[in-house]
């Protein structure tokens, strides 16, 4: 079973795939193409219609069989909700996802970062990818309901008024009725991460100026990082270039994600400018109309707002387009700090450091660096990047001790970690002792050695392998 971080994905077997997530919640579904939105209401699987073509909601645990999906559907996005409508999901346990496949064989487990004040989640999606089917851990909190996930899916909501996109008290999901072409979708803003710039935008849309200096994004930053402490961040022109880019792929697909319409991801893009980072943040958000507007909303919730103050980021850039499917517009704004070789090394050093802490509370000795481990490592964090999979087991076959013996180890056992998607090495490192098969590798009476191995890019944005040795 893999356990899944946010952007992280895994090809699924063939057959019906059941998906369930213990606890006071709702599970629900929506049905969409490569368009990003649903055809009519028929689409929207939740309590109150429990099926649709290839997927079925009973008691709690959604069902979903690609091969029996409506003509034309190519992704499942599964939505957790509080059972108790407009409880934050903060005071709830923490959402955990399950998925089993045929014969209830575990798939993937995958725990979001904690949510706080969100009512409602993005958790997962289900995707076609060529001739098969993906899963996708997301983990993308909304404060607005169920409703707001709606309108961004293409379900017109019947209201009395027109509410605030982040209401403070959420009310209850309003009845859902099927999409009109006289009713475009609200536009709603979504926590993500990117970068604001400009040029003409897909399908007769339209972008914003290129300086980020001219439209004040650079001066609405910095002056909200310097009230909370935190050093000023440049303008680069690559972050610019990817932000750009993204935000048109966003536009173009009519929906927001990591990944455009066209399969690549913001860090794919941010990689292929020649931009390596050590780390790297990123909104991705639909509504605002002005810098100052999307500023705003990135300091009203913690997650966002984290992220803008963050001290670790150097370097910034943002970007909007207007147009495309949904006549929304589309902001993508990064933030990153460039990797350096000082960088990489203190990275590494970082994780055998919070690894060794880990053994010593449980008695153990630490383990010792060794060179060639950390060369085959390295190797397969930027392999994994370069030919964007997430495996132990390389696309030619090769396994980590195979990987090891071919960088020089002459060690008798080899062990090995790998994680995507997490910021930090104290993230990284919390995540595998949180999870049983890796926490047994780090606590290993038998290994004496270790090897750390980080990139960036690819479909998840962050790489980390730990190889052990004894």
């Amino acid at each position: 079973m893999s356990e899944l971080v946010p952007g992280g994905n895994l090809p699924l077997p063939g057959g019906s795939v059941t998906v369930r997530v213990p606890g006071p919640f709702d599970v629900s579904a929506l049905v969409t193409d490569d368009s990003g939105k649903v055809r009519g209401d028929a689409d929207f699987v939740f309590y109150n219609q429990p099926s649709a073509p290839g997927a079925r909601l009973q008691g709690g645990t959604l069902t979903v069989d690609p091969p029996g999906l409506r003509h034309g559907a190519t992704r499942v996005t599964v939505v957790v909700s509080p059972a108790d409508p407009g409880t934050p999901l903060g005071r709830l346990p923490a959402p955990v996802l399950q998925v089993t496949g045929p014969g209830g064989r575990a798939i993937a487990r995958f725990v979001p970062p904690r949510p706080r004040q969100e009512t409602v989640l993005l958790l997962a999606e289900i995707y076609r990818r060529g001739d098969g089917w993906k899963l996708r851990a997301l983990g993308q909190g909304y404060a607005d309901g169920l409703a707001g996930i709606a309108r961004d899916f293409g379900v017109d909501v019947v209201e009395d008024a027109t509410p605030s996109p982040v209401p403070s008290t959420p009310p209850p999901p309003p009845p859902l009725r099927r999409p009109s072409p006289s009713a475009p979708p609200m536009p709603t803003a979504r926590p993500t991460m990117q970068t604001l710039s400009a040029v003409a935008a897909p399908n007769g849309g339209t972008a914003g100026a290129p300086s980020p200096e001219a439209d004040g994004f650079l001066a609405l930053v910095n002056s909200a990082r310097t009230r909370a402490g935190s050093p000023p961040v440049a303008h680069d022109a690559r972050l610019a270039s990817a932000a750009q880019a993204h935000a048109a792929a966003m536009a173009a697909a009519g929906r927001l994600g990591v990944e455009g319409h066209d399969g690549v991801s913001v860090y794919q893009r941010i990689t292929a400018t020649g931009y390596a980072y050590v780390t790297v943040g990123e909104h991705l958000v639909s509504g605002p109309r002005t810098p100052a507007e999307f500023v705003a909303y990135c300091m009203r919730t913690d997650q966002p707002r984290s992220t803008l103050h963050d001290p670790s980021f150097t370097h910034a850039a943002v970007a909007h387009v207007t147009g495309g499917r949904s006549g929304d517009t589309y902001w993508t704004a990064l933030w990153a700090r460039p990797l350096t070789p000082g960088d990489l090394a203190r990275t590494g050093t970082d994780v055998v450091d919070l690894t060794n802490r880990e053994r010593a509370r449980a008695g153990l000795r630490p383990l010792s660096v060794d060179p060639v481990l950390t060369t085959a490592a390295q190797a397969h964090s930027a392999d994994m990047v370069a030919r964007a999979f997430y495996s132990h087991t390389s696309p030619e076959g090769s396994q980590p001790w195979d990987r090891a013996a071919a960088a020089g180890s002459t060690r008798r056992s080899i062990g090995e970690n790998i994680a995507c998607g997490q910021r930090s090495p104290a993230e990284v490192v919390e995540g595998w002792m949180n999870s049983p098969g890796h926490r047994a590798n780090i606590l290993k009476p038998d290994f004496t050695h270790i090897g750390i191995g980080y990139a960036g890019g690819g479909p998840a944005g962050t790489y980390w392998t730990q190889l052990f040795g004894a």
